[in-house]
């Protein structure tokens, strides 16, 4: 048994990989300062430590195998408008972050990166040596992380790994509770959709019906969150000393706004109104992860690709939710 720190560990993904370490017979120490988090995503046998990542050398001690970090604030929309609060939260902490792992002597993390590196991308699917050009403070602050990590790992004998993410989605249920998205506010396609499903929203707005698409509307991946989860697992064992990997994950696969739309129509049994709105700027057309390296590095392959699986499992949460 080997014991993790993970931070950010009552939000969406976090909680989610904090139960499969649990489920794995590791010991978990969650921090958070549940600014975004909720306690109840703090999965049962967990320790729990509600405090700023900006306080790391307080909290951490070489007790720990390694770090998972998720800590970050992580609106794109919020980041243009307080890009301030985007460089001080995310890399600001992730500076006292590492430094205190320097200092206590814990030499393993796994980082909590995203595809909004990428920005624009020209093509599709996306590979990891595709240049990074991110169109938005968040964006560019993940990618600033992500180099900051690689300085560490060469200059002091760190071992990391970088997952980059496209679409998370779904639910998981295990390890002492049911994990699932509950931003607010809310931004995501299919929370958003079930949000319409279960009566909570009027109509879901389709940003652009127009692109050089099969339906006209954008392509995206979307990964299942427990398949995420136990890619940060094997992580754990696949970065060396010194070295920083950086992996895409993601389905390979793409699906449309209105594939989503109708997949919940399918999953729910409910209607979804939906209304025609003018494309966002930014928005590409496609945006698809290679996630080949993930599979010949991690040894990992998604075992939920399947939309309407995805869909049923964030719609399970979002009733329990409703119903609490």
């Amino acid at each position: 048994m080997s014991k993790f720190l993970v931070t950010g560990g009552a939000g969406y993904v976090g909680s989610v990989v904090a139960a499969h370490l649990l489920e794995a017979g590791h010991a978990v120490t969650v921090v958070d300062d549940l600014s975004t988090g909720f306690r109840a995503g703090v999965p049962d046998g967990a320790e729990f430590v509600e405090a700023r990542i900006q306080g790391a050398a307080e909290w951490l001690d070489a007790s720990y195998e390694g770090v998972l970090h998720f800590a970050a604030s992580s609106q794109v929309g919020e980041s243009v408008t307080e890009p301030e609060k985007y460089w001080r939260n995310n890399v600001g902490g992730t500076v006292e972050l590492l430094g205190a792992m320097r200092e206590k002597g814990v030499r393993k993390l796994v980082f909590s990166s995203t595809a909004a590196v990428y920005g624009e991308p020209e093509r599709s699917p996306i590979t990891e040596d595709m240049p990074t050009a991110p169109t938005s403070p968040y964006g560019a602050s993940k990618l600033a992380m992500d180099q900051l990590i690689t300085g560490y790992c060469h200059a002091y004998g760190m071992s990391a790994a970088s997952l980059r993410y496209f679409n998370v989605a779904g639910a998981y249920a295990g390890a002492g509770g049911d994990f699932g998205e509950r931003h607010d506010p809310e931004s995501h396609l299919i929370p958003l959709v079930l949000q319409v499903a279960a009566g909570r929203r009027e109509a879901i707005s389709v940003f652009g019906d127009d692109y050089p698409t099969p339906d006209g509307t954008c392509v995206r991946d979307y990964i299942h969150v427990a398949d995420l989860a136990e890619a940060h697992l094997l992580a754990l064992g696949a970065a060396r000393e010194g070295e920083h990997l950086i992996c895409n994950l993601g389905n390979g696969n793409g699906f449309s706004v209105r594939e989503v739309i109708e997949t919940v129509r399918e999953v729910t049994g409910h209607p979804v109104p939906e209304t025609v709105a003018p494309r966002r700027g930014g928005d590409p057309a496609v945006l698809v992860a290679s996630a080949d390296r993930a599979r010949q590095a991690l040894g990992w392959q998604p075992k939920r690709p399947e939309l309407a699986g995805i869909v049923e499992d964030a719609w399970n949460f979002t009733q329990k939710v409703l119903a609490s």
